[in-house]
């Protein structure tokens, strides 16, 4: 089934907000089987409102128009939306009668204009809105729906799941579920990870896979319809173990999670702690850390050491190894991950040098970086990336640190 989201307003049309409410809608829908083909966004102006609700109408049996149900005189999304359909607006009394005493209660003057936060389009039904003032419409004719909600995405999002949802359920009762996963993957290029996944799932037409390129990370979604939660479960877990066997390397779980996350996580499930030397990155990895809740538990402090000069005097490097080496050089990183560690005294060190670009550094091109993991009483691990120098400097130092963390989330799941 497909529908058409319409959002109402001058600030989403100017790009002053993000259109957050048509994102969330559009993946409730889908979940539901309903594909959000059509959106479409619009000015407050009452003639270009109903435009956009004709058009809807024209191609699509279910409309949800979203935003301007406030009490102020660019607030013409309602009236301009029963024009289109060729209806008007009744007051739901009780509401405003509710209205009235909510005001009352917090001591606010009422003015004449609230009375419209309170109406709906004649010939359907007003929607509840648990957190705040304007009441949705859902109306229906024939085979035709319109729902009508506020904009504050707090009270959008929650007349979505409480109102919208069950009447959709009830409206499509034979509709398939639409159910999915979300598996993430560090360091590995999206055309050869689609590559293998989408061979991998040739004989498995119930579940498709798409790629998701993200900040520092791929998500691989893999999609399915099914009569159940239950039934789609068991199509995704059966194909996420396709996948797994076809594509092991640079995944790190599924679901609403982050690879620095899933580290913090770690650590504190095996009471280690972790320190880092950064040079390229600038102190981003531990950035990274501090920003998962409850990292202090993990991460006492480190080092960011940009010059050679800091790398010795910081953190104990000798500058034999530098001088032979050179910076960005194997030795280095490993030097800086096992300098760091005995530094602060903790389980691991990572060290993290290389060249962000734009220009080279010790005849080394952009995007060339090395990596060090140092792990107490075990020998000190580097790895080589060979970033692309035209993603620019701040796509390699999230990837660094990325690829770094990746590292470490690798050793401590052995």
């Amino acid at each position: 089934m497909d529908a058409e989201i319409i959002t109402v307003g001058q600030e989403i049309v100017l790009g002053e907000i993000d259109n957050t409410n048509a994102r969330f809608l559009a993946d409730r829908l889908r979940r539901q089987g309903i594909v959000a083909r059509w959106q479409t966004t619009t000015a407050d102006d009452p003639q270009h409102i109903s435009v956009a609700v004709r058009n809807a109408l024209s191609r699509v049996k279910t409309i949800f128009v979203c935003g301007g149900l406030g009490p102020t005189a660019d607030d013409n999304t309602l009236a301009a939306t029963a024009a289109a359909l060729g209806t008007h607006l009744v007051i739901d009394e009780r509401h405003w009668r509710w209205i009235k005493q909510a005001f009352a209660n917090s001591h606010q003057e009422i003015v004449k204009s609230n009375i419209v936060q309170s109406c709906f389009l004649a010939g359907g039904q007003p929607l509840t809105n648990p957190v705040g003032l304007a009441v949705g419409s859902w109306w229906q004719q024939g085979a035709k729906t319109v729902v009508v909600l506020p904009g504050p995405p707090r009270e959008f999002q929650a007349m979505v799941d409480q109102e919208v949802l069950p009447r959709l359920q009830q409206l499509l009762p034979d509709q398939r579920l639409v159910a999915d996963l979300t598996m993430h993957y560090v360091g590995v290029p999206e055309s050869q990870l689609m590559t293998t996944i989408n061979g991998a799932l040739e004989d498995n037409s119930a579940v498709v896979a798409t790629s998701y390129v993200q900040p520092g990370e791929i998500q691989v979604r893999l999609t399915t319809a099914a009569a159940s939660q239950d039934d789609a479960d068991r199509q995704l877990q059966a194909a996420r173990q396709v996948v797994l066997a076809a594509q092991p390397q640079g995944y790190f779980g599924d679901g609403r999670i982050t690879l620095v996350g899933e580290v913090v996580r770690l650590l504190k499930e095996q009471h280690l702690h972790v320190t880092a030397a950064e040079s390229l990155t600038g102190g981003l990895l531990q950035s990274l850390l501090c920003s998962v809740p409850g990292a202090s538990t993990v991460f006492d402090g480190g080092f960011v050491t940009y010059s050679p000069v800091q790398k010795a005097t910081m953190l104990g490097i000798q500058k034999a190894v530098i001088d032979k080496y050179g910076v960005v050089s194997s030795e280095t990183a490993g030097a800086m991950a096992d300098g760091c560690r005995q530094k602060v005294g903790v389980d691991f060190g990572l060290g993290l040098t290389g060249v962000a670009g734009p220009d080279e550094l010790d005849g080394q091109p952009a995007g060339t970086v090395w990596l060090g993991l140092s792990a107490q009483g075990e020998p000190t691990k580097t790895q080589c990336l060979h970033l692309p120098a035209h993603s620019g400097r701040q796509a390699i130092r999230l990837k660094s640190a990325q690829a770094a963390l990746m590292m470490l989330y690798q050793h401590l799941q052995k």
